[in-house]
């Protein structure tokens, strides 16, 4: 009985471990290395997305995932990594859309993103919020219009950066609410949130991940969701559609992308197994915790007409608004 027992737990050990084995190999797609490229420093939202990612992507195809920052030139530096290398899945990239769809339209890049990069998955993805100071006046989006239109030319928003989502809605607030709202850009959001909490700028439509600590520890007061939909972390938020702004509905997504000559077999295998990541657990309660979106799946096709939508969409309000290209 003692033997059978023990053979019997050998024998189950063994197929537990080939299964394993078998699970990892249907999800690979590739037996060496993969470097994970991020057009940003180490520690920014992008970073930390890749890094959650490529944790659990390495015990899921048995192969060291390897972050690399390339930050720098709106992403053209870490783009040029990407399309320079072998499309044979070894390097990818992971990106905040904007990358693609916002900053070749106001800063000269290297690439094309609509030819040189095919969108391979999405990880997460991040709505946008309208928020002010503790103090800015109006509970809600008709009142703080009214309180702008009481301070003619004396009143401003800032943006994270011009030319970024944050600038555009913005812009498209000014033009639908008949504001004149002056724009400030900053370098990031931190130091605009900064202006904002103090009362310097009136508002600012900032990512959700920056802004949700600050609007849940009462630094911020928050009036609408910039998305068709409300947000899962501020549900009794309207969204600006709920308030009479349809049009003003920006997120950006985080996800894995590739150069243009990645085989569609290949970006396939790596669809399935980005998205399979990202619905971990773990992966997932980080990711939701950080003030993302629950990913929404999507196949390579599908995430390669939205980045084309948004390029265009973004490139008319470009023109729209005379917004300058940066050298």
């Amino acid at each position: 009985m003692h033997t059978f027992t023990r053979r019997t737990l050998l024998a189950r050990l063994l197929a537990a471990a080939f299964a394993l084995c078998l699970g990892s190999q249907a999800l690979a797609w590739t037996g060496k290395p993969v470097k994970m490229l991020v057009p940003a420093p180490a520690g920014g939202t992008m970073d930390i997305v890749a890094r959650i990612l490529a944790d659990q992507l390495s015990q899921d195809i048995g192969q060291a995932v390897i972050v690399d920052n390339k930050p720098g030139a709106g992403g053209a530096i870490a783009v040029q990594a990407l399309t320079s290398a072998p499309a044979d899945g070894q390097t990818l990239m992971v990106t905040a859309s904007n990358v693609l769809t916002e900053i070749p339209h106001v800063m000269k890049t290297s690439f094309d993103p609509l030819r040189d990069v095919k969108p391979v998955a999405t990880v997460a993805s991040a709505t946008m919020v309208l928020i002010g100071a503790p103090d800015l006046a109006g509970k809600n989006v008709k009142e703080l219009v009214d309180y702008l239109k009481s301070k003619p030319g004396s009143l401003s928003f800032a943006s994270y950066s011009a030319g970024t989502s944050s600038h555009y809605a913005g812009m498209i607030l000014n033009q639908k609410a008949g504001l004149d709202l002056q724009h400030v850009p900053f370098a990031g959001s931190p130091p605009a949130l900064q202006q904002v909490m103090a009362g310097q700028i009136a508002l600012m439509f900032d990512g959700m991940p920056t802004s949700l600590p600050l609007i849940k520890g009462g630094k911020l007061k928050v009036y609408a969701v910039a998305s068709k939909t409300r947000s899962t972390h501020l549900p009794d938020v309207p969204t600006m559609a709920e308030e009479g702004y349809p049009d003003i509905a920006v997120s950006n997504w985080v996800g894995v992308v590739a150069a243009a000559g990645l085989t569609a077999e290949l970006t396939d295998r790596i669809n399935a197994a980005v998205l399979k990541a990202a619905e971990a657990p773990k992966v997932k309660n980080r990711l939701v915790a950080a003030g993302f979106e629950p990913n929404v799946s999507l196949s390579s096709r599908q995430l390669s007409d939205a980045v084309r939508t948004d390029y265009l969409r973004n490139a008319g309000i470009v023109r729209t608004f005379g917004i300058k290209l940066n050298p």
